[in-house]
């Protein structure tokens, strides 16, 4: 029956309606799995190290990480470009015109290479010339010269619109680390700094060194010109700054920093800068250095005029024990942003805080590179927010949305463990330095302030966790093998006032060894803990006393979970299991094995029926419970996953592994469900318009539909159904027609077809069109041609073998039948009309006849027909007796066939002589009369009836 389209569709989408109606009664009764998860947004490291610099219109900012150059999104916080090079060879130095149109990069490999950046292509790469890799290199202010320092000694000048070496300047003594031109370009000046402490005025008309500006007894780090060009400041880790005057050449004056100086840059004059202290309009320039906070100077004077204080900072900046420069706090880069008005910072952590001048208040931070992830948590009203805990003493709060980083102070140590309260505004950390803390959200800011902290542990604590009902208290497992229940204040103080202090309300020695793990169950009745000691233990709450072990890892327990639905705990260990336990007996009810290292994080999703782990081997899976099945396994980290959460609504989870990668998850299960509804929609819809352009003979259409379909067995029931069509040349005609792509489905399917000796015609039939209309440079364009065709040959060879031995067969058995038809005409007259040649099952016989001329007995020769077709076939005897003259004749009929017998190869087969049967001799068959004899072979079960008296009858033929 033919469907209109419209009539379908509105079938199809009613059952469709009515599955879905069927689905959310489904699912209000019974919870549906989750199948898989897909990479929602990743934060992972784009700076780990090196130069980094700023745009002119200070859109992006441009970082070195390894092999790479990463382009950040200042408005997104993004990476929307990364260059690589193709020798994956690391980056030593690069530099950006001052039009923001090319970017140069030097590298291990010797090599300078000009790019495109926003296409991400290479355009020209040249060798430097240095003999060793390229140190430093900067742009002029026409974005037309190319400067580059190396660690020879030496420094080069390029011409980068003619691609030639204009200057090759000797001089300098170890590696030239700093390059900057004179703002004014008519000096046509360059200046230098190298191992030698010293800064060298190069002039390139003459390629002279003016003079050595010397001041300095340490690396000079940065240099700032002034706007008339006419100053100069320069800095070093000598912990001084020099103010130049460049038409005497000399220093004005030397300010004290006490600090290692790492980048300096001039105020703008003409602005009010009154907030950071500048009451004068003379000269002030700001420095960062090794204590990580930023200043201001007034040239002048040499007086300090500003110091930055930063919120909730380290004990060891404020005491000023960041005296080194490799301290986490402190500074290594200072830029400038005119155009916004700002200032960039780079921290040792690889963080870049973007300042305003005006009050040098923190605007955004970026976090390029996070080193190992230890935790993660979702924070915030809808999980907006992660809070991060890595391998460092500070804790960083990412906004989803923007990836813009909160970076919050306040541990000494590393963190190792994060927990959230319900209502996810909440959270608490803890770390090696042996202490507890509590912060706190703004959920209308998003800022976060540290609300209490608890000390009392000896050692470090390595796991904590928060009360589930409501906020009021919390518990912590340390590697002094102690537990601790910690009251939490109330109320809990403003983030103004001083930090509340955190009670332990009972102190137990738990296990024998450092306490990984701690989880407390939904309804804050029951604990448990997890320990290096091969063992978990069940505790009652709120006075910490033990009511049960769970013993069955082989190996230290990494995470203990309790169900939110069940009176189930589940552990996960480094002996690569996970087992659920049974909180009445304590037995173990269930064990998953599937990771082939640690597991060290899990956790209940879909309301408890299914869990999710993290192992030291990177792969991140999902496990069914009830089936003991993992569904799915998520590859995306390469290291250890240490942190795994999911959101409130468990529609999103988030993992942070040792290769600094975070990534949150989606899930998709719903998602791909509607896809594959709607693909199995589509593909009935296209199926029946398949069956109504069939019907309609529109074969060009109906070939095509089918070809997207990309089902080789409908593509072949059509090309069936165009061979059957009435004109013989349909078939050619339709797959002319089709477009290059189509064709190239076409020939995969032949080949497919090919393989298959029932489909073989079909297949050799669109080929024969293909190779007889198409060039061979035209099929060779084709995608995958060269492996189909070579695919075609073995096939095709062996249908020509077989259709070359159906071909013998059948003349063999032509000139069979052209033999019995001249026989059957010698015996008798109308044979070839009245003759039975249809096949009798099961049954074969092989004739050999022997044509000789006779002189008359044809009866003698005759087989011995049927019972049935002797009465129909022998009218002359109905109703009379055979006399004794008929029957020597029948006799001596047998023996003739009997001694004829032996030529038809039957007998031979069965390893029987050929010689006659039944007593039969020589003399006997010379004694028979000549005439046409015909030899039968007849099963075995008919040796007994040849003996027996037979009447004449018809030749009977059967062939199978």
């Amino acid at each position: 029956m033919r469907i209109s389209p419209t009539s379908f569709q509105h079938l199809i989408r009613t059952k469709s309606e009515n599955c879905l109606k069927g689905g959310v009664r489904t699912m209000a009764s019974t919870l549906q799995f989750k199948t898989n998860f897909a990479v929602s947004s990743k934060i992972e490291p784009f700076y780990k190290g090196g130069k980094v610099q700023i745009s002119k219109d200070e859109k992006h900012i441009f970082c070195t990480c390894g092999t790479r150059i990463n382009v950040l999104d200042i408005a997104t916080g993004k990476i929307i470009h990364s260059i690589e090079q193709d020798d994956q060879e690391d980056i030593t130095s690069f530099s950006l015109s001052s039009d923001d149109e090319i970017l140069v990069t030097a590298s291990r490999a010797l090599l300078l290479k000009q790019w495109d950046w926003r296409k991400g292509q290479c355009t020209r790469s040249w060798r430097a010339i240095h003999n060793v890799p390229v140190a430093s290199m900067a742009f002029d202010c026409t974005s037309t010269l190319l400067a580059t320092g190396g660690c020879d000694g030496t420094i080069k000048l390029w011409d980068v619109l003619k691609q030639y070496c204009t200057h090759n300047l000797k001089g300098s003594s170890g590696v030239v680390h700093l390059v900057e031109f004179h703002p004014d370009i008519s000096l046509l000046q360059l200046f230098s700094s190298s191992a030698d402490c010293s800064i060298r005025i190069w002039n390139l008309r003459t390629s002279k060194c003016l003079c050595v500006l010397e001041s300095h007894f340490s690396a000079v780090t940065s240099l700032a010109f002034s706007p008339d060009g006419n100053t100069l400041v320069s800095s070093g880790r000598d912990k001084i700054c020099t103010v130049w005057d460049l038409e005497k050449k000399k220093p004005k004056r030397t300010v004290p920093v006490y600090e290692a100086v790492e980048g300096v840059v001039l105020l703008p004059e003409g602005e009010d800068y009154s907030d950071i202290g500048v009451k004068n309009k003379g000269l002030h320039f700001i420095t960062a250095g090794s204590k990580g906070v930023l200043r201001v100077w007034e040239a002048s004077s040499s007086q300090c005029v500003f110091t930055q204080t930063l919120p909730a900072m380290t004990p060891s900046v404020q005491d000023g024990g960041a005296e080194d420069d490799g301290h986490p706090c402190s500074l290594t880069f200072c830029l400038p942003m005119p155009v916004s008005g700002g200032l960039a910072t780079v921290t040792a952590e690889h963080n870049i805080l973007l300042y305003q001048l005006h009050a040098l208040g923190v605007q955004q931070q970026f976090v390029g590179y996070n080193d190992d992830i230890l935790d993660v948590k979702f924070l915030g009203n809808e999980d907006s927010h992660i809070v991060v805990a890595t391998n460092s003493s500070q804790l960083k709060v990412f906004e989803l949305a923007t990836s813009s980083c909160q970076i919050l102070y306040g541990h000494t140590d590393t963190i190792l463990s994060l927990d959230v309260f319900k209502k996810g505004l909440l959270f608490v950390s803890c770390a090696k330095d042996k202490t507890v803390r509590v912060w706190r959200m703004d959920p209308e800011s998003g800022a976060v302030h540290c609300v209490a902290q608890g000390t009392g542990h000896s050692d470090a604590v390595g796991s904590v966790c928060c009360s589930r009902l409501k906020k009021a208290f919390l518990v912590s497992g340390s590697q002094d093998c102690t537990l601790k229940l910690w009251e939490l204040p109330e109320p809990l103080p403003s983030a103004d006032s001083e930090l509340g202090r955190l009670t332990a309300q009972v102190t137990e020695k738990a296990h024998d060894k450092d306490v990984n793990s701690v989880c407390i169950s939904p309804n804050d009745k029951l604990m448990a803990s997890g320990s290096q000691d091969r063992t978990a233990k069940l505790w009652s709450l709120p006075d910490v006393s033990l009511l049960g072990v769970f013993r069955g890892h082989r190996r230290g327990v990494w995470c203990v979970q309790f169900s939110p639905m069940d009176q189930v705990l589940a552990s996960s260990s480094a002996d690569g299991t996970v087992k659920l336990w049974g909180l009445q007996d304590f037995s173990c009810l269930k064990t998953f094995e599937g990771h082939d290292a640690s597991v060290l994080k899990m956790i209940f999703t879909s309301r408890g029926t299914q869990i999710l782990t993290g192992g030291s081997d990177g792969l991140v899976k999902l496990w069914t419970i009830k089936t003991n099945e993992c569904v799915k396994t998520l590859d995306a980290h390469q290291d250890k996953v240490w942190g795994l959460h999911t959101s409130s609504k468990d529609s999103l989870m988030v993992t942070g592994s040792a290769d600094s990668n975070i990534i949150v998850w989606k899930d998709v299960t719903e998602e791909e469900l509607a896809e594959e509804q709607a693909k199995e929609e589509d593909q009935i819809m296209k199926k029946q318009a398949l069956s109504n352009l069939l019907h309609e003979k529109k074969y060009l259409k109906a070939l095509g539909l089918a070809i997207s379909l990309d089902q080789p067995h409908t593509v072949l029931q059509v090309i069936k159904a165009i061979q059957q069509s009435e004109e013989s040349q349909q078939l050619k005609k339709t797959v002319l027609k089709l477009r290059q792509d189509q064709k190239e489905s076409l020939l995969r399917f032949c080949a497919v077809w090919n393989t298959n000796a029932r489909n073989c015609l079909h297949a050799q039939a669109v080929i024969q069109v293909l190779l007889t209309h198409l060039s061979p440079e035209e099929l060779l364009t084709f995608q995958g041609a060269r492996a189909h065709l070579e695919g075609l040959i073995p096939y095709t060879e062996r249908h020509m073998q077989r259709i070359g031995r159906l071909l013998q067969a059948s003349m063999f058995l032509d000139y069979m039948w052209q033999k019995m038809r001249l026989t059957g005409g010698t015996v008798r007259e109308g044979l070839d009309e009245e003759m039975d040649t249809t096949p009798l099952p099961g049954y074969e016989s092989v004739f050999m006849i022997d044509k000789t001329p006779s002189g008359g007995e044809e009866k003698d020769g005759r087989a011995s027909p049927e019972p049935e077709e002797e009465e129909q076939e022998e009218p002359e005897h109905h109703g009379e007796n055979i006399d004794e003259e008929e029957d020597d004749e029948e006799n001596a009929s047998a023996s003739k066939k009997a001694a004829l017998r032996t030529h038809n190869g039957v007998n031979d087969r069965n390893g029987v002589q050929p010689t006659g049967r039944e007593g039969s001799s020589e003399e006997e068959d010379s004694d028979e009369e000549e005439g046409p004899r015909v030899t039968v072979s007849e099963p075995a079960e008919s040796k007994a009836a040849a003996n027996a008296p037979q009447e004449p009858a018809y030749i009977q033929t059967e062939v199978r």
